[in-house]
């Protein structure tokens, strides 16, 4: 597998994720009855921030993996970074979406995420400058 397919393959991963968040807030509108906004209602306002929480931290990663793909870096670089951010995006997704306060799985995701986001833009940046 070459780096950019590496790259590629967490794209398409990360597109059906992001997809499956979606889903679970349409399944939560629906089961709660709010077609607008979240009625103050909990259990939408965890799936709408689980989601919106990917959002913001999915392309900046998905980029890089494949700014990273674009210049060759190793496939095991690639997917070590893009594997460990989907488990750490799926432990944040069944964190949050479980407890509107602290749990394992959001601390543990968010400080994976954090962790995968410092090592994609330190590589991206070595592989730019050297």
């Amino acid at each position: 597998m070459s780096s950019i397919a590496a790259a590629t393959l967490y794209a398409g991963l990360f597109g059906l994720f992001v997809l499956v968040l979606k889903i679970n807030v349409g399944r939560v509108r629906t089961a709660e009855k709010i077609a607008f906004g979240d009625g103050d209602n909990e259990a939408l306002q965890r799936a709408v921030r689980v989601q919106g929480n990917a959002v913001e931290d999915v392309p900046v990663v998905l980029v890089g993996l494949l700014a990273l793909g674009l210049m060759n870096a190793p496939v095991l670089l690639i997917h070590g970074l893009g594997a460990t951010f989907l488990v750490a995006r799926i432990l944040h997704a069944i964190g949050l979406g479980g407890s509107s306060g602290g749990s394992p799985g959001r601390m543990f995701g968010t400080l994976l995420t954090l962790i995968v986001m410092l090592g994609t833009a330190g590589a991206c940046i070595w592989f730019a400058v050297t």
